[in-house]
């Protein structure tokens, strides 16, 4: 639903611990959208669904009876514990910046029913369904997925390119070196945006439906019958369309418009 209402053809994913599970889901069902998938700390088998032993167990439901009872209170003794495990390395106003953050993004029931579906999440059946350039980036010292879980989730993407990273940090932080270096390959891995994909990428789906029509010949009058629009509401959708694509009049909106794909039958 986000895709579609921010009118993304195609485009670079990616995803972080749980959502690394949703981003291979995702760029396995839609290889046609997905150009590449960088991952960070992401595993695709939840805590329950990499044969844990009897005390590793325990201990998750242990940890979900904790959130139960203390996520909510002021108290930051009980939300330090999760912040310890995602950055044992933070300086204070990190640790508490992490802490607040945690406490405001959910209730302690919805916190531990995330956890609990967190725990029980197994996306490993789509890895090998996967088409898109990837780029795999996991801890070292990750206390929250362990480092093998990393290596397993590269290992069953086909071409996939594993990158450990020197820090006991779950993502690395500012001011580490494992940071930088990050940004650093991702800005070489994913191919930067051409100036035309810029502008095209910030139109509306509906100013893309719009501009499709326009550089199929169709007048005002026959795009406002053919989206049951008013013509009115067509010429505030081309003005906002010239706008974004630095276009002066219908003729270079045409010709700009079918060199980046519109309007083909």
């Amino acid at each position: 639903c986000v895709v579609d209402k921010a009118g993304l053809d195609r485009f670079a994913l990616l995803g972080m611990l749980q959502g690394g599970a949703v981003s291979n889901v995702y760029a396995a069902r839609h290889p046609e959208r997905v150009s590449h998938l960088v991952l960070c700390g992401a595993f695709a088998r939840g805590q329950f669904r990499r044969n844990p032993s009897p005390q590793q167990v325990d201990a998750t439901e242990a940890m979900i009876k904790l959130v139960e009872y203390g996520w909510g209170q002021s108290n930051p003794a009980f939300l330090q514990m999760f912040t310890s495990q995602f950055f044992p390395q933070a300086t204070l106003a990190q640790a508490h910046s992490f802490n607040e953050i945690q406490r405001h993004a959910a209730s302690p029931h919805v916190a531990a029913r995330l956890i609990r579906a967190f725990a029980e999440l197994d996306a490993s059946a789509e890895l090998a369904r996967v088409r898109a350039p990837t780029l795999v980036f996991h801890s070292r010292g990750d206390n929250r997925v362990p480092f093998d879980e990393g290596r397993f989730v590269a290992t069953s993407i086909a071409g996939a390119r594993f990158e450990p990273l020197d820090t006991a940090s779950h993502v690395p932080l500012p001011g580490e070196p494992a940071f930088q270096r990050v940004l650093d390959d991702m800005a070489a891995f994913v191919p930067p945006l051409q100036k035309d994909a810029v502008r095209f990428a910030e139109l509306t789906r509906r100013e893309r439906e719009v501009l499709d029509r326009i550089a199929r010949g169709l007048d005002n009058a026959q795009i406002a019958a053919q989206m049951d629009l008013a013509e009115k509401t067509v010429r505030n959708h081309i003005t906002a369309i010239f706008f974004k694509i630095a276009v002066e009049n219908r003729s270079q909106a045409i010709v700009a418009a079918r060199d980046a794909g519109f309007g083909s039958p």
